[in-house]
């Protein structure tokens, strides 16, 4: 049977203006923001649909509102039938309250805190990111284990085939750069990042998210979520907390994940909040499926159009 499956965004998504339309168009999102800024005590809207670009940047402010415009345009969409869920990362978070497994409110504080512990964590252990293109996955490892003389790296997202982000402290991340180009790859650039993500360097924040993720209730998923650190579906609360902890520290294996999602039956993937990001990946990852996005008050009214169909 055809399923649809709901894909949300991580960090790296945002963009000055997200969700202004949506705001002033649909009293359900002016009511989603203007509760999230008498939650913040400062107004997360005004740098979402204002800037500057700095201050979306950080990833204390990038995080939430990414949380934000995706659940934004959740809510509208929400009564159209999907049967899988999953979340790049920060997306991970979103896509644990599309399968009714958390409370918007109770998403959105771990989703705040998780920004502030990382972006503290990305000043305490400097480090960064480079992206690879062009290189398999073992040849990646390779390179990592080479470069983890000179400090720690290790592969941080599989995006799609190709495709390949890693992580670590500088030296090490540059070493492996190096590597990368002698070895044949195509693109090899350092990201822009406050730190470095999906690394053990991420370390000091999972103390302190832990014992925020032990407080709140999880429930059983409604709906299939196939989770960054396995790739796999999970119905257990508690395994599901355990893998949102260690996605911290750990590689996302998107590519995988969406694999098993077609594997279990999926042929249409929306992508739900900012950008693009992810309609890229899984273009790339495989052609035969139907990709849509909705980012946009205009994206919504083509969406909704089309969900009349699938």
């Amino acid at each position: 049977m055809a399923k649809v499956a709901f894909v949300f965004p991580g960090q790296g998504s945002q963009y000055v203006g997200m969700a202004k339309d949506l705001y002033e168009n649909r009293s359900e999102v002016k009511e989603l923001f203007d509760e999230a800024d008498n939650l913040f005590g400062f107004s997360i809207s005004k740098i979402c649909f204002e800037g500057p670009e700095e201050s979306l940047k950080q990833t204390r402010i990038t995080q939430p509102a990414i949380f934000l415009h995706s659940m934004a345009v959740f809510l509208l969409l929400k009564d159209y039938p999907f049967q899988m869920v999953a979340g790049h990362s920060l997306g991970e978070y979103s896509a644990l309250v599309a399968a009714g497994i958390l409370k918007l409110e109770d998403a959105l504080n771990l989703v705040r805190l998780r920004g502030e512990l990382m972006q503290k964590a990305g000043l305490e252990n400097p480090g960064t990111m480079a992206a690879i293109i062009g290189l398999e996955n073992k040849v990646v490892e390779a390179i990592c284990e080479e470069s983890s003389k000179s400090g720690i790296v290790q592969i941080a997202n599989l995006n799609s085939p190709g495709q390949i982000v890693i992580s670590g402290s500088v030296d090490a991340v540059r070493k492996a750069m190096e590597l990368a180009r002698e070895k044949g790859a195509r693109i090899v650039k350092e990201l822009s990042v406050s730190g470095a993500f999906h690394s053990p360097l991420m370390g000091p924040a999972e103390s302190e998210l832990g014992k925020a993720i032990e407080k709140v209730d999880f429930k059983t998923p409604e709906v299939a979520i196939y989770l960054n650190v396995t790739a796999k579906p999970a119905s257990s609360p508690s395994q599901i907390k355990n893998m949102i902890l260690r996605q911290l520290t750990s590689p996302v294996k998107w590519e995988e994940s969406i694999r098993n999602m077609i594997n279990d039956g999926a042929t249409t993937f929306i992508e739900i909040g900012p950008g693009k990001v992810l309609q890229g990946l899984i273009k790339r990852i495989e052609q035969k499926v139907e990709v849509l996005g909705c980012d946009t008050l205009r994206d919504l009214v083509e969406l909704e159009k089309k969900l009349v169909n699938v």
